[in-house]
């Protein structure tokens, strides 16, 4: 009884979690611009009922009594304890705060970014930091940190272990990345394409990529995104009218969160085990939706075909060129814009700086020229404005400090995930040069996505691709990249 009482307190807080989300989405998406304030005060309220529930002394109560009678109830119950250690942790009136705080933040940095603003920006971010720093430290209990930050994306990872995994990756990276370069780079992209047009094509591509539109749609935003679970998951998008791969690449990668969250077991709807078990494995699911299959020789042949018809002759001649202008190194600002190969020095900058903010090693009024002369170090050029720069994401305005490695995580976890399935889907290509991509997503809906919380980040992984977790590495990711681009 006391596992049947606790479950249905969990769904209704659950619910409630996600009623909190679609605030979010809404403030990002159509929210008046004057409704900032009183958003604010929303997000903060539910913040409160939420943390309440998420405390709640009864749950303490059920846990003890409460004995798993299959795999599945064990694994709730884990998820439950640990969200519960945390809650308990952190008082309510600072994580009330915190959301206050961070939804106006984002308004803010919205107009900063627009007028490339930091200075405007920093008292406003300094709050951020400072409640953050606050929350870390009731989280950490005496310990690190940032590793406490971490634990809230990433279950169990620590800064060392993500230390060591970018220095496994950047040499690599490096010596390819110059090597690529100091070839002749395709020609880019050029010409105005129509947004409309862009957006037509972009909901063509979700659907080809297995978004359900009948449980979810698409959305313009600054900074696209995924949001929901279950049978309400949403996702936004962006148009440019010089780069529309912005607007299909940022698509693809959104429906890759989406369906991983719209493909978990309908059993597990509204409780612990109904979302994705942690943002390394989500974004393991966007970026080999929107890399190894979205940027592939034989889907972006299909792909040509598909702007040809919608755009008519936009200046590439054919299926191969067209592969090396989508695939091309470019020497960009903007981290959800860069190639697959320097992606993660992009990433790697971030983790760096936050880590020091984090610690108090590095002040916010300093943050921009941090930002600034470690970028010009890794890129060789330097930022030429802000919104190119320090205010490019969206993440430290909204207080999502230990996130950004995730994506690198996301990238390693992907590769060995893409390795799993060349192995066991034969005719992958064929299917993709036809802009089939279901052996693909099927696969990955099986051995991934369908599972939701039930097991532990690199354990879902390591089970997909029939390996243990100690061969969960950097190899096969930059074994994948060599032989694309060294080629």
């Amino acid at each position: 009884m006391s596992y049947a009482e606790l479950m249905a307190f969990v769904r209704e807080t659950q619910a409630l979690g996600q009623i909190a989300g679609r605030l979010g989405w809404d403030q990002e998406t159509v929210m008046p611009k004057g409704a900032g304030a009183q958003r604010a005060e929303e997000h903060g309220a539910m913040a409160k009922v939420l943390h309440a529930r998420g405390t709640d002394p009864r749950i303490a109560e059920w846990l003890d009594a409460a004995t798993p009678e299959t795999p599945e109830q064990a694994a709730q119950l884990r998820h439950i304890k640990r969200s519960y250690a945390r809650a308990t942790k952190v008082p309510a009136d600072l994580a009330a705060q915190i959301a206050k705080v961070t939804s106006l933040s984002q308004g803010v940095w919205a107009e900063a970014r627009a007028a490339d603003d930091f200075a405007g920006f920093a008292p406003t971010l300094s709050q951020v930091v400072a409640l953050k720093r606050e929350e870390g430290a009731a989280l950490a209990d005496g310990g690190d940190v940032y590793d406490a930050m971490l634990d809230d994306y990433e279950p169990g990872m620590t800064a060392a272990e993500l230390s060591a995994m970018f220095d496994a990756l950047r040499p690599g990276l490096v010596a390819l990345r110059d090597e690529v370069m100091g070839r002749a780079q395709p020609p880019a992209l050029k010409g105005s394409f129509d947004e409309a047009r862009q957006l037509e094509l972009s909901s063509k591509l979700a659907q080809v990529f297995g978004y359900d539109l009948s449980r979810g749609r698409i959305d313009k935003a600054v900074h696209p995104f995924s949001s929901g679970s279950g049978q309400d998951v949403r996702i936004t998008t962006r148009t440019a009218a010089d780069d529309p791969f912005n607007c299909f690449y940022s698509t693809i990668h959104e429906v890759g969160h989406a369906c991983y969250e719209q493909n978990i077991d309908d059993a597990y709807l509204l409780t612990p085990l109904g979302a994705g078990v942690s943002m390394g494995v989500h974004e393991s699911q966007s970026r080999i939706y929107e890399n190894q299959l979205g940027r592939s020789r034989a889907f972006t042949g299909w792909l040509f075909g598909q702007m040809r018809d919608v755009f008519g002759d936009f200046g590439v001649a054919d299926e191969d060129t067209f592969f090396r202008v989508v695939n091309r190194l470019n020497t960009g600002f903007i981290r959800t814009e860069a190639d697959e190969v320097q992606y993660n020095l992009h990433v790697a900058l971030r983790f760096d700086l936050e880590r020091q903010l984090m610690s108090g090693a590095l002040d916010v009024a300093d943050l921009e020229d941090a930002w600034n002369s470690r970028f010009e170090a890794d890129f060789g050029y330097a930022p030429d404005r802000a919104s190119n720069g320090v205010l490019q994401d969206v993440h430290w305005p909204v207080g999502l400090f230990g996130y950004f490695a995730t994506y690198s995580l996301g990238n390693v976890y992907a590769g060995c995930l893409h390795e799993a399935l060349r192995r066991e889907v034969t005719g992958l290509d064929d299917m993709l040069a036809n802009g089939d991509t279901s052996a693909a997503t099927g696969w990955l809906r099986r051995n991934v996505q369908c599972h939701g919380g039930l097991y532990r980040p690199k354990e879902v992984i390591a089970k997909a691709c029939g390996t243990s977790k100690a061969e969960i590495t950097e190899a096969p990711l930059l074994a994948y990249l060599n032989e694309k681009f060294a080629s």
